[in-house]
Formats: structure tokens, C-alpha cells, sequence
């Protein structure tokens, strides 16, 4: 349907149309474009939402400037091809027959569904439609779009780039950018610079969504802090190779491209066939960092696989035994998790077939007869038995070359003729473009999860590409770095509907994939693998700029033991927690403590894995204080993390004023006298007394 302009509510629809142009309207926000009398599709406005459809202003008509610099290249155009004179970061562009390396679109036709709308463009000559999805997420404040590129002709045509979206900013300012950097150890780092003319360039070149970048943005004009300030933001939903390049032209216009990939990347689009790309997602809001993430983090928990189930608390063997596995000593150790009141034990590396060491054995997915040799299951008997579920670990896209897998099939490699295959880890990554692999996996993995009451699996990715090749594919080469995906998508999509009761965890060293494709697969990322309290800190306050605390696994480790057992939990508590650790190296006293947070942990799960996050003091900032806060939804309760690291005495106490509390509602918070007015703990200072590596957890609560 093709409606008329209707109102706008928040029972109303979103979506209206009236001589081609198109306003697209959430809770508080608005989205306008529509078509030119040259037949281009322009960006007219991206701000707050405004009370009549026509207070929503026209695009701007630029006049040819000088030869150099026409109108096209002036144009806020929404979905430019790379053609005529513009000389801008293109968000299309294809090779045709007959050595045409450009694409002109035109508009053809649109069409709503629901909260979707489809813009419906033609190439002028070659037979290429280019759609152009949006989807309307009216109470996040968020707007999807991907892109559906067919070709209906007879011949075929290569696609060398499409990014999902091309996104406008408003006219004339100068903007602050703001991203995620890092390395494996040191993941989501919170980078922010100002635009200047050309191109700013972040990206994964890895296969996998990459520790040193991450496919999310906000963008202010340099004043907007954690509460108040507009702030457009957005992040691509994709697990391998991905690009956002935000460019400030010498006209004072800024756009963002997300999207795929384009270097080393390209698709023949062959007759009658089509590609679609992931899914871009942005949004605007008028109250802050804080506020973009909290939309965020309300539209990611609700596509998770399992978006209202509360996550356990888990027990990993690693730290106790490393790959020392064998029936005995998973049994002592989940025997001391479940006194702890731990609720899930995972099994980590070292319990398949020969697996010794990280030098053999990835490929061969079936438990080792020597250290099990009645298979997993009186182990997993035992752990049901203490009250626990029972979990594994997997790296299924690698293998070594000491395994049965590799000898048998060593063309199942990413690999080049004539060149040296690159182990990293001691492993090499298997082609998941290839469907003999893809139909390995799902059978191997699949007989060890129905023979076996496991209900949660970790799925690592120990190392970054290399020779990402495929000699015997006869199509276009370049191809590999999306079917790669898309075949590691369908193994272990095919393996959640086998197994429904599984929930998966996202780990690839760490936060080497972490993004929001995977969580529609997996309900969690493991984060990092420095599991260090202090260092966590920022680490996860990073991760929360796009992800909500329910997918962040936090543990309890060993690593910075001399730190206190309070400190190391409250950190954790503040995610997903979880634990990792030789509890036989606990004393009793640090035991009872465990149990202790544990047992809090319970009390307060749902406020910090389904409600509002605040971030009250930046742990990033090198103040040697941080502080986050939980709100419930309906306000009614919440909970307070506050940390202190290192500081000289004496040291000023951490002043904090809360956040997200209904204005006219007592509230009382733990640690302080009385209840007082929700606006009352919002607007003044509240005094936190906490010594070096101190740490205090304080629950609030509506009278």
C-alpha cells in the first residue's frame, strides 16, 4: 500500500507519504527524504520530531557552485551512486558489461508495509533495481535500512561496492566522532575526535567483526555529554569484514557510509539473481551518550534469541585446570561451584578427541576416549545432579593440522596456490563459504548436542584471516569474505533450531566479535579475555556504549587476585556474571564472601540485565573513580556500582548524583539515611567514602 499523510502517535503510523516525499516518525524523532524534479532521491531533515508534517523542511537546492563542484556533488542525495561529477564517498558502486564502471539511478516507485518502506530505483540503461528498505522502530527511536540490488537483465554485473546506508547529518557544523577502538586484552576503547574535511575510516578487514574496531558510531556537535546533548548514532549489524567512513566535504556537509566492506570485495551479480546487505541501523536523541545507548540497548534485547530469559550465573573451568580436563577434575570443580550457588558449569578447552595442548586436535569434535571414557555424559550427569546446568566449549571455523580433520581434508582451508598457510594460535581457519564444510560441522556438532544434555554453548574464534582464499570456487574470488559469513550463519543457525534450548555465548579471543548480527544468534558476548577487574572497568563501560549489560559477560577470575573479593565481584556483577578461578586456592573467608555476592547477584539480576543503564562516572576518564546504575523499567527499584582505584590520600569522596528516578516518587539507597524525592537524589551530591580498590554495591528503592 501507497496511503495518503496520516497523523502521527504512538499508536499511530509511522510512516507517511505525500507527492514522493516520505516522513518517517518515531516516538521523538523524525526522518524525511523524498525525490527531486531530476528524479534523485534527497535527504531533507534528521532531528526531533516535529508537531506538523509540514513544519519539516524541503532539501536544500544547491546551484552549480563552479564547473568543478556542481549540484549532484552538492546534494544530500540519500542513496548515491558512483556516477557524474560527484565527488563524494559513493554508497554504490557497480561494473557493468561493456566497461561502464558507473551506476545513474532514478526513482521508479515506493511502497509501505507495516512500519516498512520500500524505495524502488532503476539504473537507466542496465537492468539493475536498487531497493531501498526502511524500518521504523518507532519506540527506540531508531530507524533500519538495507539494500536489495537485482538484476533482471541477461547479463551479468559486479558489484564493487553497496553499503546498507548513507546518512546525513544537518547542514553547516562541525561534528565530533565517536568510536570504539582497541586490541585483543584491550577492547572498546571510547575514541573521540573532531571531522574535518575528508574521510574518516573505521573498519574490520579480519573476517570477523575485529578487538580493534567495532561497527558502531555517535556523532555530536562536540557539546552533548552522558545526559544532555543531540547525538546521532548507529551501528551496523554484521559479523565479518565492515566499514563506516564519515565524510566532512569542503561544503560543510557531513554523511556517514555504513556498510559492507569494500576492499577486496566484490560480487557477480549474475541474471536474475539478487544481494541484500545487512541491516544499518541509527538513531537521534536530545539526551546524550547515555540516551543513545539506552535505545540501543532496548532494540538489541529485543531481537536476542532469547530476549526475556533471565542469564545464569556460570562457573568456567579454564583458569582451574586449563587443558588438565578429564572426568575428575571437572567434577571437583563443578562440586565447588555449585557450593557457591553457581547455576551453569562450562566446560572450556581440552576435552576432545587428542586435544593436549592448543598444537592438535581443532576439527575433531568428539569427546577424548582417554579423558572420558564414557563420553561426557557421566560428567554432565554429575553436574545436573549439584543443581547445575551443564555448558561446553567449541571453536568449530578452526583446525589444526595435526587433527584427523586436516589429514583427510587439507582443501578445507582458507589458502592460496603457491602460498605458505599462516598458522596463528597453531590453527588455520576453515573455508565456512564451502558447503561440504558447513555440512561437517553441522553433523559433527549436531551428534555431540543431541547425544548430550548440554543447554549452553561457547563458541570461540581464536585468530584473525589470512590467505583468505578458495581456489576450487569458479566464481568471483572475492566473493569469500560474504559467504564466509553467511556460511557460519547458516551452521549455526541450522545448530539453534536443532538445539532450541542452547544459549550460545559470542567469543573470538575475547570481544573480537561482538556485534549486532551475532546477537540474534548469541545471547552474550564474552567480552574480553582480560577478566582483571580494574582493566574491566573501561572495558566494559566501551562495551555499553552499544550493548546492553545482559549480553556482557563478566567473570571473576584469578588474574588480579591481590585485589578484593568484593571489588573483583561488584565488577562482574555489574554485567553477566561469572566466574573463572582455581577454587581450590580460595580460603574459606574468601569462599563465604563469594557465596555472599553470589546470593546479592540473585537479588538484583533483572534490574541489571533488563533495565536502564546509567553510567555516572566514566571509568575511562583516569579519575581513578567510576560509577554505573541500573533503573527497572517502571522505575520501581534500581541499584548502584560505585568503584575506586587508585588515588593518592587524601582523596576527595565520589560525589554522585543519581539518574532515572521518578521526579515526585521517594526513593530510599541503601547506605543513606531517610528516602527522599527522586529529583532530590537526581539534582544533589551524594557522598560515596571508598578507599583504594574499595567498592560498594547500593540497592534503591521506591516508598
Amino acid at each position: 500500500m501507497f496511503g495518503d499523510a496520516q497523523s502521527t502517535g504512538n499508536n499511530g503510523m509511522s510512516i507517511h507519504t505525500s507527492e514522493n516525499n516520505w516522513i518517517l516518525e518515531t516516538r521523538n524523532t523524525a526522518y524525511v527524504f523524498g525525490i527531486n524534479a531530476a528524479g534523485l532521491l534527497k535527504h531533507r531533515y534528521w532531528g526531533v520530531r516535529l508537531p506538523n508534517q509540514a513544519d519539516y523542511p524541503a532539501a536544500l537546492n544547491w546551484p552549480n557552485w563552479a564547473s568543478f563542484n556542481n549540484a549532484p556533488h552538492l546534494a544530500q542525495e540519500e542513496y548515491p551512486g558512483y556516477n557524474e561529477m560527484k565527488f563524494i564517498e559513493p554508497a554504490l558502486k557497480i561494473s557493468f558489461p561493456g566497461g561502464v564502471r558507473d551506476v545513474v539511478l532514478r526513482f521508479e516507485r515506493a511502497a509501505t508495509e507495516g512500519e516498512q518502506l520500500y524505495i524502488h530505483l532503476r539504473d537507466t540503461y542496465f537492468h539493475l533495481n536498487v531497493t531501498l528498505i526502511y524500518t521504523v522502530h518507532a519506540a527506540e527511536d531508531i530507524i533500519e535500512r538495507t539494500v536489495t540490488l537485482s538484476n533482471f537483465g541477461d547479463q551479468p554485473m559486479t558489484i564493487e561496492r553497496v553499503f546498507s546506508a548513507q546518512w546525513h547529518l544537518p547542514y553547516g557544523d562541525q561534528y565530533r566522532f565517536t568510536h570504539l577502538s582497541g586490541r585483543w586484552f584491550d577492547e572498546f576503547k571510547i575514541q573521540q575526535e573532531n571531522l574535518k574535511p575528508g574521510v574518516k575510516v573505521i573498519e574490520s578487514r579480519r573476517i570477523n567483526t575485529s578487538h580493534h574496531a567495532n561497527p558502531w558510531f555517535a556523532l555530536d556537535r562536540g557539546g552533548a555529554d552522558e545526559d544532555q546533548g543531540e547525538v546521532w548514532f548507529g551501528a551496523l549489524s554484521w559479523s565479518g569484514n565492515w566499514k563506516i567512513a564519515a565524510e566532512v566535504t569542503d561544503f560543510a556537509s557531513t554523511r556517514v557510509n555504513v556498510g559492507l566492506n569494500d576492499w577486496d570485495f566484490a560480487w557477480a551479480l549474475k541474471p536474475g539473481e539478487t544481494f541484500n546487505t545487512p541491516s544499518a541501523f541509527a538513531g537521534y536523541t536530545v539526551e546524550g551518550f547515555g540516551g543513545a545507548s539506552r535505545r540501543l540497548h532496548d532494540l538489541i534485547r529485543g531481537r536476542l534469541p532469547n530476549p526475556k530469559t533471565p542469564h545464569r550465573i556460570h562457573y568456567n573451568s579454564w583458569e582451574a585446570v586449563f587443558f588438565n580436563v578429564d572426568v575428575q577434575s571437572q567434577i571437583a570443580a563443578a562440586e565447588m561451584a555449585a557450593g557457591l550457588g553457581i547455576e551453569l558449569f562450562v566446560m572450556d578447552d581440552g576435552w576432545f578427541h587428542k586435544r593436549d595442548d592448543d598444537h592438535a586436535a581443532l576439527g575433531d569434535w568428539w569427546p577424548d576416549e582417554r579423558k572420558f571414557p564414557d563420553g561426557l555424559k557421566p560428567l554432565i550427569d554429575r553436574v545436573k545432579a549439584l543443581g547445575m546446568d551443564f555448558g561446553l566449549w567449541l571453536e568449530p571455523e578452526m583446525v589444526n593440522k595435526n587433527s584427523d580433520l586436516y589429514r583427510a581434508h587439507p582443501d578445507w582451508v582458507l589458502h592460496y596456490p603457491h602460498r605458505e598457510r599462516t598458522e596463528g594460535r597453531n590453527q588455520l581457519i576453515l573455508n565456512m563459504a564451502r558447503q561440504d564444510v558447513q555440512d561437517y560441522l553441522i553433523e559433527k556438532l549436531d551428534g555431540l548436542l543431541g547425544a548430550n544434555d548440554i543447554t549452553f554453548i561457547k563458541w570461540d574464534m581464536n585468530r584473525s584471516v589470512s590467505e583468505a582464499g578458495w581456489p576450487e570456487y569458479e566464481g568471483e574470488q572475492r566473493e569469500i569474505w560474504v559467504r564466509y559469513v553467511q556460511g557460519l550463519y547458516r551452521v549455526w543457525n541450522t545448530l539453534k533450531e536443532r538445539h532450541p534450548k542452547i544459549l550460545w555465548q559470542s567469543c573470538s579471543g575475547g570481544g573480537g566479535r561482538a556485534d549486532m548480527d551475532i546477537l540474534k544468534i548469541a545471547d552474550e558476548i564474552h567480552v574480553s579475555d582480560n577478566t582483571g577487574a580494574a582493566a574491566r572497568l573501561g572495558i566494559q563501560e566501551g562495551f555499553s556504549m552499544a550493548y546492553p549489560a545482559i549480553t556482557m559477560e563478566a567473570q571473576v577470575s584469578d588474574m588480579e587476585a591481590p585485589i578484593p573479593v568484593a571489588f573483583r565481584f561488584h565488577v562482574a556483577m555489574s554485567g553477566m556474571l561469572g566466574m573463572s578461578c582455581d577454587l581450590t586456592k580460595w580460603s574459606a573467608a574468601e569462599l563465604d564472601e563469594a557465596r555472599k555476592w553470589i546470593a546479592v547477584y540473585k537479588e538484583i539480576r533483572s534490574i541489571v540485565q533488563f533495565g536502564d543503564q546509567y553510567r555516572l562516572r566514566p571509568a575511562q576518564a583516569g579519575s581513578g573513580y567510576s560509577a554505573v546504575q541500573y533503573m527497572s523499567k517502571d522505575k520501581a527499584e534500581g541499584v548502584v556500582f560505585a568503584f575506586r582505584t587508585h588515588i593518592p590520600d587524601p582523596a576527595n569522596p565520589l560525589a554522585l548524583r543519581l539518574r532515572g528516578l521518578e521526579a515526585e516518587a521517594q526513593y530510599t539507597v541503601e547506605g543513606f539515611e531517610g528516602a527522599r524525592s527522586g529529583q532530590a537524589w537526581m539534582h544533589s551530591d551524594n557522598l560515596f567514602m571508598l578507599k583504594n580498590f574499595e567498592s560498594t554495591v547500593r540497592k534503591i528503592k521506591r516508598v
